[in-house]
């Protein structure tokens, strides 16, 4: 696991984030909209970053076989730098 990676932290890099992995999926609006019994309204208005209900977004993530994760929002801490770095040894041995 890589603690140190981009942190969504506002509504527009959730909607920035949400539209590359739906893009780089090669999901379209209608199919994701149609499966989270949602429109595609509710879709855009999470890629436009505004504000969508928390259903919505699991709706509309479940969809596309995603799910939100809680994690730190500051900076490694030592021992989690120490267990990377020694993670990546270990894969490489």
């Amino acid at each position: 696991m890589s603690f140190i990676m981009d942190k969504i932290k506002t509504p527009q890099m959730l909607g920035a984030a949400f539209h590359k992995m739906r893009s780089e999926a090669g999901l379209r609006p209608s199919k994701i909209a149609e499966r989270a019994g949602r429109s595609r309204d509710i879709l855009y208005r999470l890629e436009g970053g505004k504000d969508v209900s928390v259903s919505a977004l699991l709706d509309l993530l479940r969809a596309t076989g995603h799910a939100i994760q809680i994690v730190p929002a500051g900076l490694p801490t030592m021992d989690q730098m120490r267990s990377m770095f020694k993670e990546d040894a270990d894969d490489d041995a």
